[in-house]
């Protein structure tokens, strides 16, 4: 058989990647196969052995092709963001600004910010780096950064966001946070240890200062992080501008199915931070063991040829949730994109399903007594 009748067959009969995982370079896609074809590119080839029952392919284990996964979601305001970013939260020191390069060459065009993790302006200069040497323009790259506790008060968050602007070096992000519903005085540490570091500023007054900074063309689009359903719920019966996303940890230990639906109602996406659970925390007492660690999940890695961490990506995905992971490792940056070309069955959905124990990574118990603690309901 040549190559130009192969093409044809797989055209007309798609056949999933994992078919072969040793040809799956040669095999890609039917797309592929039709721009050979069309260029007239063809030569002769043996046909794998593997796939020389082609044309029984119905009763192969991997010939289902599957949906496409998308790789965007449309905002309610009609913008749209990378289904998968870089999240940069603890990237240390002189290693963000090398991740953000690999990310952006291994092709995410997504970078989680904010000017809490003390590292926008290597961040910055990771993404100049990039766009300096034709990789990508400012326009192709989703930038989100988000606005800290201390700093709820209306006439502040302009200032904050032209701030992280000046880190960043860039004009305007596309999308500003409120980083969490709980404010703390402009005076007291980032983190306070007790009440007494507390702010009463209600986040609807926060919510006035987001909307300003749309207003300014500062950023294309505001949203919430770490808000429950209520407090969703209040900003969106409150606002001018409606919040088009709620930034929350999603992962299997926590699901969130219920806020994804709540959210998904009301036209907002749900990115999930922590999408891996925190492996440095494996063993803790009080967190949660992440899903990756779990021999079923590892299993699931091997049968679809991933490791456990792409099968849970992959998942998260599914649910509709864009995913942050983060690194500063190349090879596992590298992995964290390549999700897009498997789907679990639903046994293996089952499983992971069965995982959610509504255990966070991020309890933040230590402000349970704060006036909007977001935590304190179901979801």
């Amino acid at each position: 058989m040549n190559l130009s009748t192969f093409i044809k067959m797989l055209v007309k009969h798609p056949i999933h990647d994992k078919l072969c995982h040793n040809h799956n370079k040669i095999i890609k896609t039917s797309k592929a196969m039709k721009q050979l074809l069309s260029k007239n590119r063809i030569i002769s080839i043996k046909i794998p052995t593997c796939l020389r029952s082609f044309r029984t392919a119905p009763n192969l284990k991997y010939c289902t092709h599957p949906p496409k996964m998308a790789r965007v979601l449309k905002l309610n305001n009609g913008t749209q963001i990378p289904v998968v970013g870089l999240g940069t939260y603890k990237s240390p020191p002189g290693q963000v600004q090398q991740a953000v390069k690999d990310a952006v060459s291994v092709g995410y065009r997504h970078i989680d910010c904010a000017w809490f993790y003390e590292n926008e302006a290597e961040v910055g200069e990771g993404l100049h780096a990039k766009i300096a040497d034709g990789t990508i323009k400012r326009s192709d790259v989703f930038i989100t950064s988000k606005i800290w506790n201390n700093h709820h008060a209306k006439e502040k968050v302009v200032p904050m966001l032209k701030d992280s602007l000046s880190k960043l070096k860039l004009d305007y992000v596309d999308l500003y946070l409120v980083h969490w519903p709980m404010g703390f005085k402009e005076t007291a540490p980032s983190l306070p240890t007790d009440a007494s570091g507390y702010s009463d500023v209600d986040y609807l007054e926060t919510w006035e200062g987001m909307e300003e900074c749309v207003r300014l063309g500062l950023t294309k689009s505001i949203g919430l992080s770490n808000f429950n359903s209520e407090q969703v719920e209040r900003v969106v019966t409150n606002c001018k501008i409606k919040p088009v996303v709620n930034q929350v940890e999603v992962n299997p230990n926590i699901n969130q199915k219920k806020l994804i639906k709540f959210c998904k109602d009301r036209d907002i996406v749900v990115v999930g931070f922590c999408p891996l659970g925190r492996s440095n925390y494996a063993g803790r007492p009080g967190f949660p063991s992440p899903t990756i660690h779990d021999p079923e999940v590892i299993k699931m890695g091997e049968k679809y040829n991933k490791t456990a961490a792409q099968v849970v990506l992959n998942y998260l995905v599914s649910l509709g949730v864009v995913v942050i992971p983060k690194s500063v490792t190349k090879s596992r940056i590298e992995e964290n994109f390549d999700i897009f070309d498997f789907t679990l069955d639903k046994n293996d959905v089952a499983y992971l399903d069965s995982c959610n124990k509504n255990e966070r990574c991020s309890p933040q118990t230590a402000y349970k007594d704060h006036k909007y603690f977001p935590f304190s309901i179901e979801f």
